[in-house]
């Protein structure tokens, strides 16, 4: 059987990311781990991740802190999609899926301006 993509996997989460970074900043940039942060943690008042991408030993997770703090943005979204997800607000990815992707990045708009609307980023 051959192996994951997880490279290509990993790159194409991280154009999502940096597309939608905006005025959000990269913190945490290798070749395993892409990472924005932006606004105030509500509670402690420090700089927060809002979206991450990281390789794992048997997948690529993507993380979108948006859906933890605002669930129903994730109601919408495919069967196929919400069948990645692993706990609130991650989702594992073993294959490049190009719809996927898409959708996911829809979703990653969505909650990044939700965000926006509660005040967790600017």
């Amino acid at each position: 059987m051959a192996s994951p993509d997880f490279e290509g996997i990993f790159a194409q989460l991280c154009g999502i990311l940096r597309r939608q970074s905006g005025k959000l900043s990269i913190k945490g940039e290798s070749p395993n781990r892409f990472s924005l942060i932006g606004g105030l943690h509500p509670k402690h008042k420090t700089p927060m991740p809002v979206a991450w991408t990281e390789v794992g030993k048997n997948y690529v997770s993507y993380h979108l802190m948006p859906i933890y703090g605002c669930p129903k943005l994730v109601e919408s979204s495919s069967a196929k999609l919400r069948a990645r997800m692993q706990g609130k607000s991650c989702f594992n990815f073993k294959a490049v899926d190009e719809p996927l992707f898409e959708e996911l990045e829809r979703l990653t708009v969505a909650g990044f301006e939700a965000f926006r609307r509660a005040k967790y980023m600017s």
